[in-house]
């Protein structure tokens, strides 16, 4: 499923798969936190939340090869 994660035609974007197995495309910036309960679940900054297949590494390697990709870890090295 990692592979499923990286990012799609977007460049702001990480693409997730909900438990309907409908694949949605979620900004990494606006997650606040995630949590593993016993499914991941994104929480949003606007309050909101998904509940999303992959687990919490997959997630994870999303988010760091989209940060990769643009740029994101040059100010944090």
């Amino acid at each position: 499923m990692t592979e499923q994660l990286l990012l799609g035609d977007e460049t702001t974007v990480i693409k997730v798969t909900r438990l309907d197995k409908k694949e949605y495309y979620i900004n990494p910036h606006q997650i606040e936190y995630m949590e593993s309960r016993p499914d991941t679940t994104l929480h949003m900054l606007s309050g909101k939340y998904v509940v999303v297949r992959e687990s919490l590494d997959e997630v994870l390697d999303a988010i760091v090869a989209y940060r990769s990709r643009i740029g994101g870890f040059k100010n944090e090295e």
